[in-house]
């Protein structure tokens, strides 16, 4: 065995156990193909400590060892998109694998050229097959990158398996072409100015580079005095960037909860009062309105005594969904109380658009919602202040809309009230489901 690797194997190790530490709590979706592609390495480190061993099982171990590697760089291509749940993606994902594993046996096993050079047409025309019978699928650009590069990789394959040491040439052009890809992948889909993202990716473009300029060192400077192990670097760089990446989305994530609601989705009432304040401090600035909408549905309480608190959940974020869906991108639509929402409608904005907008969102609430197996029919208040008409800060600008909403409430003719659409009411709430409640 070479023990000379066993360093690396304990470093690697200990870098997908940290990684699978931090993944574990992750939101990132991706971190399990990333975790699964981290094993793969560490298979291929214990496997190459294996490749002293007398024929054939040294054999088997390098071959186990570079197939490792390869895998891993797949995976790490295929956990960047956002189509890897299609049915295309895994057909395309089963071919890569195989047609990879293929041509490698066919050339570590020294087999004739001629099956050598079928693996690598097989190679580069598989996944060009596969795009073409989805090709309706084959919208997103890195899709197309993917056969391209395995393309190109087969007619550079069919160049130099011919070559003096083609094998090793061969096996570099493949493992530069899978990591190039990697790298390729990870930077289309992480385009953010981020620590974690920028090391990550110079990381794979290195670990790439590794394959291309080893070889051309080993061949023109042979007498350059370089540790093998610089060559094993990258790999360190990357894996530390993507533990960084998956810290930096769990910050992103727990920021996200700290000002959104849970249920809804909609900025909660700590953001609301953020982007209120600024939008006040762009409207001074510009000497426009502000105008604030406050929404609240009327014998919200009854929904969850009668129906549940799980028809109340999904009336909530249906209300949330359509009043989203209503206003411009750049206003705000809040929930701010249990069921009360709120609207920012910036400038250039005046009292009567505004009301329009108040309109049109509790018009939206006269017609019956479907919730799963039930409708309802929910009624709502409104109430609205503009700044700076009626009020010049903040505070007096929620008091105002506040106390609008509630005269609202008062003063509407309609009588609101919840009661079962049949004339007999059933017996027990659960017989409610195929009903229609009115509130």
């Amino acid at each position: 065995m070479d023990w000379s690797k066993l360093p690396d194997l304990i470093a690697v190790g200990l870098l997908a156990w940290a990684f699978a530490s931090v993944a574990r709590n992750s939101p990132t979706r991706v971190s399990a193909h990333w975790l699964t592609a981290w094993l793969l390495i560490v298979l291929h480190f214990f496997t190459f400590m294996l490749v002293p061993l007398r024929a054939p099982y040294g054999d088997v171990a390098d071959y186990a060892g570079v197939l490792a590697l390869i895998w891993a760089g797949i995976l790490f291509m295929r956990a960047s998109v956002p189509y890897r749940h299609e049915n295309s993606s895994l057909l395309m994902l089963m071919v890569v694998l195989s047609t990879y594993t293929l041509y490698t046996g066919a050339l570590m096993s020294s087999a004739p050229k001629l099956i050598t050079g079928i693996a690598a047409v097989l190679l580069g025309l598989a996944p060009v097959a596969v795009a073409l019978i989805f090709i309706r699928e084959f919208t997103h650009p890195l899709r197309w990158l993917a056969v391209g590069l395995q393309a190109v990789l087969a007619a550079l394959l069919l160049f130099l398996q011919n070559r003096p040491n083609g094998a090793d040439l061969s096996l570099n052009a493949v493992l530069f072409t899978v990591y190039l890809g990697a790298a390729s992948h990870f930077w289309y889909m992480y385009r953010r100015a981020s620590t974690g993202a920028i090391i990550t990716i110079v990381g794979f473009f290195l670990w790439a580079s590794v394959f291309l300029v080893s070889p051309l060192i080993i061949h023109f400077k042979p007498q350059l005095p370089l540790d093998g192990e610089v060559w094993n670097l990258p790999k360190y760089v990357a894996a530390v960037g993507m533990i960084l990446v998956l810290l930096e989305d769990q910050i992103a994530h727990s920021k996200h909860l700290a000002l959104h609601d849970p249920l809804t989705g909609l900025p909660n009432r700590r953001l609301f009062h953020d982007r209120l304040s600024s939008a006040l401090e762009r409207a001074r600035r510009s000497e426009e309105q502000v105008a604030l909408l406050i929404i609240d549905l009327d014998r919200f309480k009854q929904v969850n005594d009668t129906l549940g608190h799980h028809v109340g959940d999904l009336l909530l974020q249906e209300v949330a969904r359509m009043f989203s869906g209503r206003v411009r991108r750049s206003d705000t639509v809040a929930r701010t109380g249990g069921d009360e929402f709120a609207i920012i409608l910036e400038g250039p904005t005046n009292r009567s658009e505004a009301k329009l907008v108040g309109r049109t969102l509790v018009k939206l609430l006269e017609q019956p919602i479907r919730l799963e197996s039930r409708m309802v029919t929910v009624d709502a208040s409104m109430g609205l202040a503009i700044f700076p008409d009626d009020a010049v800060d903040e505070e007096s600008l929620c008091i105002r809309a506040d106390l609008r909403m509630y005269d609202f409430k008062r003063t509407s003719a309609a009588e609101t009230r919840f009661s079962p659409k049949p004339e007999t009411p059933p017996s027990h709430p659960a017989q409610l489901d195929n009903e229609t409640a009115i509130l």
